[in-house]
């Protein structure tokens, strides 16, 4: 944003009280603006941009923007701070809409104060001007504006703006008291006097509107100073919307028990008109389900709102009723039943650390996991539901209260296979021994198909600042490669080189061929589709599965049964196989054609973190171009799956976070 406040550019206006020394007494040499725009927000950088290249276009310049943060862990600070925003933090503990909102009016400089939603964005360049107009006389306290629907509004509440917000402008009386902070401006000098609502869950405007009116201060509604309001929201968060507002209104008695009656009459009235505009808009077949569903959890939300609200008295109880923003998370509830959900973030425990996700590579195993055929959830090992995903990369966003060693900001992957922590196995690296084994995205631990990850910091990495998040997405199969290949011996301390088979071209076999042939080794990779063996440049490759006999080491990476017979068969005396594939079927042999031709057989799964710190470190020794062709947003999961069982790229990634790097 390149707006200016009193002639000076915005960065340059605030940098001085954003950034300087604090407490060392001197006083900002910027002039006081006659206008602070505050900015309350929870993970609102969905639409922040939008609001502020709005504010940006404002013919009225005189003000400054001061964002509450209320513990956001997207990028909601820094799109504000960057745009020349001041920046107050709130603990989301202690947040109520009237605590929120006096904090930040004690930090404001403007006389005025214009209260904007984060995802309210003014519809034009006069806007501001039209808010605060009616504030520079004395007796008007409080001004809002009209809202209209968004492009993405649901069609009923789109329909409810046009209703409550009406074409003409309008005075509170203390009969009629209706006000929206979402987008309005009030008197600081008035506030000073009678400051916001802390205790309620909502309405903190109306009961501040109708403690003026009696006094004898105007209160104004300009609907040309109009907004978009944008919601978009999951139907649980409908219903526990107007829910709050249920407990507020009964609270401030804007409703009250006796009112019920008239706020089912007016929604089903309102369903009726809904039902004819879509009607006369020949939209009816596809806007009757979302009507209705509006409908109910709009009316079951105040209702339920205005009958307990009768025992909830303490104010205290506000973190069982303020409903934060969530994030999307694909959950997998039984075979073949997975949906994307919105979750809430959760509080962290003293070791754990929020990882914002960027990339989630896609693995055999979660297809596994979502047609039921893993054997974890078989033997009852694993149960859903499970969001999966266990090849994620992203950005530490928050920390518990005894997490050293990461900070906000810090790239990081996130070990699969997770212990208790304290036993033997745990002390020793060795998760995977442990008996309160859990994996992320597979047994126990929810994964990273979702905006946010929760993990101990004890299993998270930091990325080498040469490894794109992206790439690093690909630490966990690297991580499971290089294990696998100490177990064979080919650790990156071997001295004599070694003729290998890789069987298999998938991501586990490719990256195996890759790490062998980086450590000298001379590397043949086997697989039936010409397309994979393609991407192998600068390796011998073969379609066909011949000479055996040749190598000293055979890497299985298929979990064919057919394939690892003819390893098992046709391999020379004294060779060794390495399995990483899975499943293998049950296989009928005679333990002589091992014993007899002294041959080994080294199975592996899974990794440690010794195995992810090596596998940081080579990524950026391998060529990583084949695993990064493949890119969907999470709400294109099925398409990513259907793009994996296609087989037409080697690796698919699900790309969570667009900004990330």
């Amino acid at each position: 944003m390149t707006a200016s406040t009193i002639g000076i550019p915005v960065n340059q206006a605030y940098k001085e009280t954003f950034s300087g020394p604090q407490g060392d007494g001197q006083e900002s040499m910027v002039t006081a603006p006659e206008t602070t725009i505050l900015i309350r927000a929870f993970n609102e950088e969905r639409w922040l941009p939008e609001v502020l290249e709005a504010i940006d276009r404002q013919r009225y310049r005189d003000f400054e923007i001061l964002l509450v943060d209320s513990g956001s862990v997207d990028r909601t600070r820094d799109i504000v701070a960057t745009n020349g925003g001041r920046v107050v933090r709130l603990r989301s503990d202690d947040f109520t809409f009237g605590h929120s909102l006096n904090v930040g009016i004690q930090e404001a400089r403007g006389s005025f104060i214009v209260i904007l939603s984060a995802h309210a964005i003014p519809t034009s360049d006069e806007w501001l001007e039209r808010l605060i107009a009616p504030l520079r006389r004395p007796d008007t306290a409080m001004v809002f504006g009209g809202q209209r629907g968004h492009a993405l509004s649901k069609f009923s509440e789109a329909r409810d703006f046009e209703r409550i917000f009406p074409a003409k402008p309008q005075l509170m009386d203390d009969d009629h008291v209706f006000v929206n902070n979402a987008n309005s401006a009030i008197r600081r000098d008035l506030w000073e006097l009678h400051r916001f609502d802390e205790g309620l869950p909502g309405l903190e405007d109306a009961e501040w509107a109708k403690y003026w009116i009696p006094l004898g201060k105007e209160v104004r509604y300009e609907p040309d100073a109009s907004i978009f309001h944008v919601h978009t929201e999951m139907w649980a968060q409908v219903r526990h919307r107007f829910y709050r507002e249920g407990i507020a209104g009964r609270w401030t008695a804007v409703r009250i028990v006796r009112h019920i009656p008239g706020e089912i009459f007016r929604e089903l009235r309102w369903t009726a008109l809904d039902f004819w505009l879509a009607a006369l808009q020949r939209r009816l077949g596809s806007l009757a389900g979302e009507i209705v569903k509006y409908r109910y959890h709009k009316t079951v939300g105040i209702v339920k709102g205005i009958l307990d609200s009768r025992t909830i008295t303490n104010p205290s109880r506000r973190a069982e009723i303020y409903y934060k923003t969530g994030f999307p998370a694909v959950a997998i509830r039984g075979p073949h039943e997975a949906s994307l959900e919105q979750r809430s973030i959760p509080t962290l425990k003293p070791g754990e650390i929020l990882v914002r996700v960027a990339y989630e590579g896609i693995c055999a195993t979660d297809l596994e996991i979502l047609e039921g055929r893993l054997g974890y959830y078989k033997s009852g090992m694993a149960k859903y539901p499970i969001t999966p995903g266990h090849e994620s990369s992203g950005t530490v966003v928050s920390l518990g209260k005894r997490v050293t060693g990461f900070s906000e900001g810090d790239r990081v992957v996130v070990e699969c296979i997770q212990g208790c922590g304290a036993c033997v196995s745990c002390q020793r690296d060795s998760a995977i021994t442990c008996r309160e084994r859990r994996e992320v995205g597979v047994i126990g631990l929810d994964g990273g198909y979702a905006s946010y990850l929760v993990t101990r910091a004890r299993y998270a990495h930091k990325v080498p600042i040469n490894v794109s998040l992206a790439q690093a997405a690909l630490a966990e199969p690297l991580a499971v490669v290089i294990k696998a290949l100490k177990r064979l011996g080919a650790s990156s301390s071997t001295n004599a080189p070694k003729r290998c088979a890789v069987v298999g071209a998938g991501t586990v076999g490719h990256l195996a061929a890759r790490v062998l042939s980086l450590r000298g080794h001379e590397v043949t990779v086997f697989d039936r589709e010409a397309a994979r063996l393609s991407l192998l440049t600068g390796i011998r490759t073969a379609q066909t599965l011949a000479n055996l006999e040749q190598y000293d080491w055979l890497v299985e990476a298929t979990g064919d049964q057919s394939a690892l017979t003819s390893l098992l068969q046709q391999s020379a005396t004294g060779a060794t196989l390495l399995l990483v594939g899975l499943p293998y079927a049950h296989h009928n042999f005679s333990f002589e054609s091992i014993v007899g031709f002294d041959k080994t057989v080294v199975g592996s799964v899974g990794s440690n973190g010794a195995d992810f710190e090596e596998a940081l470190a080579t990524l950026p020794l391998l060529d990583t171009s084949p695993f990064l062709q493949a890119f969907y947003p999470l709400e294109e999961y099925e398409r990513a799956w259907t793009d994996v069982r296609s087989r037409a790229h080697i690796k698919v990634m699900l790309r969570i976070d667009p900004a990330a790097t």
